[in-house]
C-alpha cells in the first residue's frame, strides 16, 4: 500500500508529494522495520522486493520512500552537494520521513534498519550519518556519503551541534554502536572504492559498528553474501 507525504512546493522539495510505500507486517503490529531507498531509475517496489528478500521469514514492516522521476539528484553524488540541491535534501526528508512514519507507529528508533542500493545507499548513509542516533542498522549496498569530498571533522561537528537533541551511549559515539554493512565492488564504474573507505571512516568516528566488505570485480549490483549479512542484521531485529 503507499500513502503520500505531506504537500510541499515541487520547486525545493521535488520528492515531497511523492508516495511511500508500505510492505510487509502492518505498521500497528510490527516491532522492527526496515527503511529501504531505491537506486536511480528504479522504484520503490523494486526495493521492497529486495527488503522481502532481507527479512525472510521476519515479521518487520518495510517502508520505501519513492523520488520524483525515480531519480531522487540529478548528477553524480561525487559532484558539489550544491549541483544535486534540491533533490539531495529533498531525498533525505523522505527518508526521515520514513523513518519518522515507523517511529510514529510505536517502533523504536533502535529497532529501524535504513538502507539503499546505489543511490539509494547514498542517501542511507548520508541521512544516517547527518542524523546520527542509535539505529537497528544501517544497509549501504554500493554507495557512499555524498559531496565532492568527504570531511570526517564535518560531520563530527554536526553530530556535536545536535548532541544534545539526540539520544547517544556513553562514549560510543552518537551512532551509539550501530550496526552497519558497507558493501561495494572493488570495479564499481559509479563508486570509487576510496568513497566506500570514507564513509566506513565517518560511520566509525561517529561511533558505528561497521562491517566493510569490498568485493574483487563485482561491478555495480548485490551479490548473495551482502544479502546474507544484512539478513542477519535483521533476523538480530526480531
Amino acid at each position: 500500500m503507499a500513502g503520500r507525504s505531506p504537500g510541499s512546493h515541487a520547486g525545493d522539495d521535488p520528492h515531497g508529494d511523492e508516495p511511500l510505500v508500505t510492505a510487509g507486517t502492518p505498521l500497528d503490529d510490527a516491532d522492527a522495520a526496515l527503511v529501504l531507498v531505491h537506486g536511480r531509475g528504479a522504484t520503490a517496489r523494486s526495493v521492497v522486493d529486495l527488503g522481502e528478500q532481507l527479512a525472510g521469514d521476519v515479521a518487520v514492516a518495510l517502508l520505501a520512500p519513492a523520488a520524483a522521476g525515480n531519480t531522487w539528484y540529478p548528477n553524480s553524488f561525487l559532484s558539489p552537494v550544491a549541483d544535486n540541491e534540491p533533490g539531495r535534501t529533498s531525498g533525505l526528508r523522505a527518508v526521515g520521513g520514513a523513518v519518522d512514519r515507523a517511529v510514529d507507529a510505536g517502533i523504536a528508533r533502535d529497532r529501524v534498519l535504513v538502507g539503499g542500493f546505489s543511490q539509494g545507499a547514498c542517501l542511507a548513509s548520508e541521512f544516517v550519518a547527518r542524523n546520527p542516533t542509535r539505529y537497528g542498522g544501517l544497509a549501504v549496498f554500493s554507495g557512499g556519503l555524498i559531496g565532492e569530498s568527504i570531511d570526517v571533522d564535518d560531520y563530527l561537528a554536526d553530530a556535536t551541534a545536535d548532541e544534545g537533541k539526540r539520544s547517544t551511549d556513553g562514549d560510543a559515539g552518537p551512532l551509539a554502536g550501530t550496526p552497519a554493512f558497507v558493501g561495494c565492488s572493488d570495479a564499481d564504474p559509479h563508486i570509487p572504492e576510496e568513497r566506500v573507505h570514507e564513509t566506513t571512516a565517518v560511520l566509525e568516528a561517529l561511533g558505528a559498528d561497521v562491517d566493510e566488505r569490498i568485493y574483487d570485480g563485482m561491478g555495480h549490483g548485490i551479490n548473495d553474501d551482502e544479502v546474507a549479512a544484512v539478513s542477519a542484521m535483521v533476523a538480530d531485529l526480531a
